[in-house]
């Protein structure tokens, strides 16, 4: 069988592991890459083992061997690139943010589905083997009716006045940062596992850090505090640095989640906690392989992941015994091989589809926009676009 040809736009922190879990699929072939100019393009190509550049986009999209493309570039790039893939007529696997706006992130979701094409987000956590060993104990009502949903999302890669990176300037990264780029993840992540959908917000958010100080060079996503003698300048920052949100879901059920890129000592921490009538469970990114559960009239216990203990459902999740500790990487291989599975077997919508659609990311716009909306009013929020309210 021919293998699926793929484009990568954009190659920073995220497009590389985008590429390495593409590679494990076995079946899908990374084949072309752009980059912002034909040099770097070069460049980035040859250390990456791919065989075509483009120094343009819009020219690796009129390439008609490639048949998916992934859009890894900055988020204000997202809205215009993803149209143009849509409307080449190649399927897309999109990094969040969708769009920058609601109104945007809708229309992208109306393109794709008028044109056809398979469309994912990259809201890869829900694609971990534990968390969706729990969505199927949450749907045997093994946990019993979930009443409370807690938890945080913790970062301290901004925790200093001298951190500094795109996403802090709402121009490249949005008018939300720590809310759009992980509490969309501890969002979508809740939604998938539980099976509900957040209905409603009340948000407070806090800039801890007022005033950066920015490099004159660039910097990279996590790439640690600068060294004293970096030369300066000091830019007011206007984005979140911390958020805690209320929220309700559609079936009344409610929740509470914190999120922060200043707490030290919390590299990626994703956590949540349901709690159930009849027993809760709690999961941590950081230790992705277990799940607490938590008994009233019992000893508690922890399952580790592995086959021979999840469910039906879940066992396709999973892809060595137990004891061999999967992660972020496995999560991603799980999304790409979803993604990628629904384009060879010609499935562009349905109950199949088990990965983070554009309706998923035009939902999360939508969610980031009502907790916005909250925090500016100091009130409970309907999230909702237009005149459309989800329930």
């Amino acid at each position: 069988m021919e293998k699926i040809k793929v484009g990568i736009i954009g190659t920073g922190f995220i497009g590389p592991t985008h590429i390495e879990a593409i590679r494990r699929l076995g079946f899908v072939e990374v084949y072309a890459l752009a980059e912002s100019s034909q040099d770097s393009a070069e460049e980035k190509a040859a250390k990456l083992g791919i065989p075509n550049a483009y120094g343009d986009y819009r020219e690796m999209l009129k390439n008609k061997e490639i048949q998916v493309v992934h859009n890894c570039t900055p988020n204000h790039l997202h809205f215009e690139i993803n149209c143009d893939i849509i409307l080449a007529g190649k399927h897309v696997l999109s990094e969040k943010p969708l769009a920058m706006s609601s109104r945007e992130s809708e229309e992208l979701l109306a393109l794709a589905t008028e044109k056809k094409v398979v469309h994912g987000v990259n809201f890869n956590y829900r694609q971990f083997p534990v968390l969706k060993q729990l969505e199927t104990m949450v749907q045997n009502d093994e946990i019993g009716k979930v009443n409370l949903v807690h938890g945080s999302y913790l970062q301290d890669w901004l925790l200093f006045d001298t951190d500094y990176n795109w996403r802090l300037a709402p121009g490249t990264g949005g008018r939300s940062r720590a809310v759009a780029d992980i509490g969309s993840h501890w969002c979508d992540t809740v939604q998938y596992v539980t099976g509900k959908k957040i209905v409603e917000v009340f948000a407070d958010l806090a800039t801890v850090i007022p005033v950066r100080k920015k490099p004159v060079v660039n910097v990279s996503t996590f790439g640690g505090q600068q060294t004293e003698d970096e030369s300066y300048e000091n830019v007011p920052i206007h984005t979140e640095d911390y958020a805690s949100v209320l929220v309700r879901f559609n079936d009344g059920t409610k929740g509470v989640f914190t999120v922060s890129q200043v707490s030290a000592g919390r590299k990626n921490r994703l956590s949540f906690e349901l709690n159930g009538s009849k027993c809760s469970a709690y999961w941590n990114q950081e230790e992705p392989e277990k799940l607490w559960i938590g008994h009233r009239n019992r000893a508690n216990e922890v399952l580790l992941a592995d086959p021979a203990l999840f469910s039906a459902d879940a066992k396709s999740s999973i892809h060595h015994p137990g004891g061999h500790n999967e992660g972020w990487p496995d999560a991603l291989k799980n999304m790409m091989l979803n993604f990628y599975t629904s384009i060879r077997d010609g499935q562009t919508s349905g109950a199949e589809i088990n990965f983070a659609t554009f309706e998923d990311g035009h939902r999360s716009m939508c969610i980031t926009e009502a907790i916005l909306e909250s925090h500016e009013h100091q009130k409970w929020v309907k999230v909702g676009a237009g005149q459309e309210v989800f329930s």
